[in-house]
C-alpha cells in the first residue's frame, strides 16, 4: 500500500511562541537568543528578521551588525515545551505514528488513518487549522508517498503553507529539483555536483548509479535512489538516542592547548551526569571531542572506546586542535551509545 506521509513543520516555532504572547513583537525583527557579549548565538528569528540575513546558528553579534534594531530576548523553553506538547496532542488525533525531529517538527503516518476518508491532503488541511486555533501559531505541511518529499514539500510554501506532491505527479516533481534540496547535499557535496554538471535530479538520472558511486561513494545510490523519488524509510515512533554530548561555548577565546585540556574535567562530570540519567543503562561505544575555533570552522575526533576510558579525551582533543591550530570558543564531549534491542524498545516506550 502507498504510504501517506505528512511532514509538520512550525513557522520560526520560538519566535512564533512569544509573538503570540506579546502581539506588539509581532511586527518588529525578532530572535531568540544568547546575548552578543556573552558570545551568544541566535536559536531562531522571525521572518521580518530573515529579511535582513539574519538565521539560525549566527552569532548574535554578526546579527545585531545586520539589524542594529534587532529585538532580541533569551527564550523560555518551558514555554516553548509546553506549546509543543500542545501540538503533538493535536497530531496525535489523527495518528499514533509520529516520529518528532525536534520539539516543532515531526512526520507523520497518516497512511492507515480513515479520517477525511483517508484523504491527507484533508488531514493536513485539519491539523493545520488545529494548530493554528488551539495554540496560536501557524505551521506549513508537506504531504507526500514519502518522507523524502514530504520533508521537501513542508518547506516549499512556507510560512504558513500545504504543499502535496501526489504519487502521480512525484516523477516530474523530482526531475526538476535542485540537488542542494536533498538531505545529505551539504555546500561541499554541491560544489562537488556542480563542478561534474550536475545541478538537478534529472542530472543525477542521466549520470547513472555506477558513475555516482564512483564520485560520492556509498552515498552515490542513495543519491541516484533518491533522484527517481524513491525513499523506502518509515516514520518510527521508537526512540534510539545514537549518542549524549555535553558543550561550552567560552566568553574569551581560548588561545592555547593546554588551557583546552583544562577545561575537561568540567565537562567530563557534567557528561557523566547526563548518562547517569539517562532513562535506560546503554552501553558506550565510542567517545568523541568536538572544538568550534574562532572563525566558526569546526571539527570533531572519534575513536571507538567505551566506559572507563575517558583518558583518550586528551589525545582526541590534541588531534582536534592541531586541525586548526587556533583559539577555541567552543568545546564538547560526547558519547556514542550501542542501539537499544528491540525488547528493551517496548519498555522504554511504556517509559517515556
Amino acid at each position: 500500500m502507498m504510504q501517506k506521509i505528512i511532514h509538520c513543520d512550525c513557522d520560526c516555532f520560538y519566535a512564533a511562541v512569544e509573538m503570540r504572547d506579546d502581539p506588539s513583537l509581532a511586527n518588529i525583527p525578532l530572535a531568540i537568543g544568547g546575548r552578543s557579549d556573552r558570545r551568544g548565538v541566535i536559536s531562531t528569528c522571525n521572518y521580518i528578521a530573515r529579511e535582513f540575513g539574519i538565521h539560525s546558528a549566527m552569532s548574535t553579534a554578526q546579527a545585531l551588525k545586520r539589524c542594529p534594531q534587532l529585538h532580541l530576548i533569551p527564550g523560555n523553553m518551558q514555554k516553548y515545551r509546553d506549546a509543543s506538547k500542545q501540538i503533538f496532542d493535536i497530531y496525535r488525533q489523527v495518528t499514533e505514528l509520529i516520529e518528532p525531529l525536534s520539539l516543532d517538527e515531526a512526520f507523520l503516518d497518516v497512511s492507515e488513518s480513515d479520517l477525511y476518508s483517508g484523504s491527507a491532503t484533508r488531514i493536513a488541511q485539519y491539523l493545520r487549522r488545529e494548530v493554528e486555533q488551539q495554540v496560536g501559531i501557524t505551521i506549513s505541511a508537506g504531504v507526500a508517498p514519502n518522507k523524502f518529499l514530504a520533508k521537501i514539500a513542508s518547506d516549499w510554501n512556507k510560512p504558513n503553507g500545504l504543499k502535496v506532491i501526489a504519487p502521480q505527479h512525484v516523477s516530474e516533481f523530482v526531475e526538476q529539483l535542485a540537488v542542494k534540496k536533498i538531505h545529505g547535499v551539504g555546500k561541499k557535496t554541491a560544489e562537488k555536483m556542480y563542478a561534474l554538471g550536475i545541478e538537478t535530479c534529472q542530472h543525477i538520472r542521466e549520470k547513472g548509479p555506477d558513475y555516482l558511486q564512483q564520485h560520492f561513494g556509498s552515498f552515490g545510490e542513495r543519491l541516484y535512489q533518491l533522484s527517481q523519488g524513491i525513499d523506502n524509510r518509515k516514520v518510527s515512533n521508537t526512540r534510539d538516542v545514537k549518542s549524549i554530548s555535553v558543550e561550552h561555548t567560552y566568553p574569551r577565546d581560548i588561545e592555547q592547548l593546554s588551557q583546552c585540556v583544562e577545561q575537561l574535567s568540567s565537562l567530563q562530570l557534567e557528561l557523566a551526569k547526563r548518562y547517569q540519567n539517562l532513562k535506560q543503562p546503554r552501553i558506550v561505544t565510542g567517545l568523541f571531542v568536538k572544538v568550534k575555533f574562532h572563525d566558526f570552522t569546526q571539527t570533531t575526533v572519534e575513536q571507538q572506546a567505551g566506559i572507563g576510558q575517558e583518558q583518550l579525551y586528551v589525545d582526541l582533543l590534541q588531534q582536534a586542535y592541531h586541525r586548526g591550530n587556533k583559539a577555541v570558543r567552543l568545546l564538547g564531549l560526547g558519547y556514542r551509545l550501542a542501539p537499544v534491542p528491540v525488547n528493551d524498545f517496548r519498555q522504554l516506550m511504556l517509559e517515556i
